[in-house]
């Protein structure tokens, strides 16, 4: 049997190839758009992929069933309840996939969406499971969230309680040494306490999960249905087009390098300028009106954040990045890279740029103390409601980074506007947002909320 598991750790996204080495035959599970890596290592284990199986419908980034069909031929198949305008198969609580001696059995595991399904993994049929593909149901350390498809709908609470029973009636059932699998890890925006690891085992969940302890319903469904990450919007845009035919991916693609004068034009234009390179090397010299998502950080989900989808969006970053920059961007369905400009670990932007670089404030924790003692600043907070549980600066707005661009109307205009986050990476992001988008007085705290909590929770 053939079971690799690909990861990517932008997304925080696991997807998987299952194979019969006897029949050649093999599915892939909850797919990326970009297939290429799939298809390759069917041909390399002599495999044809026939299916695609999504355990629900992808909320965080679009899914790659629709590239794989074009590319295979395959049949795509969800849970049950699913609902989209292009032919499925649909897969039921109980039924049984056979690839020749490996056997795939359905069940069905609401919670985080009604559609979802898990996937046990037996080598042979009647045999002890080697491993459960989860999708967002089971992660390592936690359980999928019941809100994303359902933001603002009385039919969060019915998800949770439907999660407790997929859990405790169908998940942990398992044998304690079946694999799990689970479509996302660590800084995923699909739960709130995933582990870095990428397996776990049904045993090992059983004993050090919190969000699977013995609990009643009504705790589990408290327990998951606060301190969760702020949903980004495009959350909704993509979990929509995975419901749809909407355009393919168009492989190993490459997006054109942008002069200086182009890239000026685009600023001109309010097309929405991405600069990918470092908090640090940004501070230090960029182009008025970009924005900071830093290639070293959470960039596609970021990305998805500070630009609408189907947004144009030109990127600065540095040589030999830029591809996989974009590429990123189309992961979460954001197709519109128009092209891109590098800048050289030095920041030497071109000459003709000159008149448009500047460098972003920040500002030291005393220098905030100061500023905050005069009255004579308006403090940002942009970290994620669960955050807050570890304390924050006395008298912060709250306004996590997901919901800013809905929210801005939120940020004083009248004074002068501090950003902090936990460490530093997603207030660059943020306040150069809201330079872009028109506030004069902006700056972040270096360190972020850690280094404020060192100099005054400890002292």
């Amino acid at each position: 049997m053939i079971l690799e598991q690909y990861y990517i750790e932008c997304l925080s996204h696991a997807s998987y190839l299952i194979g019969d080495e006897s029949t050649g035959r093999a599915v892939v599970v909850d797919p990326r758009r970009d297939i290429t890596e799939y298809l390759a290592d069917a041909r390399t284990h002599g495999l044809t992929i026939e299916g695609v199986i999504n355990t629900h419908f992808h909320a965080d980034f679009v899914s790659g069933h629709l590239e794989l069909v074009d590319a295979t031929g395959a049949w795509i198949g969800f849970g049950e309840a699913a609902e989209t305008d292009y032919p499925i198969r649909r897969l039921a609580d109980g039924q049984h996939l056979s690839l020749g001696e490996v056997d795939l059995e359905i069940l069905s595991t609401p919670g985080h969406t009604w559609e979802s399904i898990s996937v046990v993994v037996r080598e042979h049929p009647g045999a002890v499971p080697t491993a459960v593909l989860t999708g967002d149901s089971l992660f390592i350390g936690d359980v999928g969230r019941p809100d994303l498809v359902n933001i603002g709908d009385s039919s969060t609470s019915d998800l949770a309680r439907a999660m407790y029973h997929s859990i405790h009636d169908k998940l942990l059932r398992l044998p304690d040494s079946v694999v799990v699998m689970p479509a996302h890890g660590a800084g995923s925006s699909c739960g709130k306490n995933l582990s870095t690891e990428l397996t776990s085992t049904i045993g090992e969940q059983r004993r050090t999960n919190p969000s699977v302890q013995p609990m009643s319903e009504d705790a589990f469904v408290e327990l998951v249905t606060h301190g969760q990450p702020a949903a980004p919007s495009y959350f909704s845009v993509d979990a929509a087009m995975n419901k749809r035919v909407h355009p393919l991916l168009v492989q190993n693609r490459s997006v054109e390098p942008l002069s200086a004068g182009q890239i000026r034009q685009a600023l001109r234009d309010g097309v929405r300028v991405v600069d990918a390179r470092s908090v640090d090397d940004f501070a230090a010299g960029h182009l008025r009106g970009s924005v900071n998502v830093g290639f070293d950080g959470r960039f596609a989900e970021t990305g998805g954040m500070v630009a609408e989808i189907g947004e144009p969006i030109a990127l600065i970053a540095y040589p030999g990045e830029e591809q996989d920059a974009a590429l990123r961007l189309a992961r979460v369905g954001s197709d519109n890279v128009i092209g891109y400009l590098t800048v050289d670990r030095d920041g030497r932007f071109p000459a003709e740029l000159s008149d448009l670089v500047r460098s972003a404030p920040r500002v030291t924790v005393a220098e905030l103390d100061r500023l905050m003692a005069d009255g004579a600043v308006a403090v940002l907070d942009i970290r994620n409601p669960g955050e807050l549980e570890s304390g924050s600066i006395p008298g912060a707005i709250h306004v996590p980074l997901a919901q800013l661009r809905a929210q801005i109307g939120r940020v004083p205009t009248d004074r002068p506007v501090v950003v902090h986050c936990a460490g530093g990476w997603r207030s660059s992001v943020a306040a150069s947002l809201l330079r872009a988008e028109g506030f004069d007085d902006v700056s972040d705290l270096a360190g972020g909320y850690n280094a404020w909590a060192d100099a005054h929770v400890s002292a």
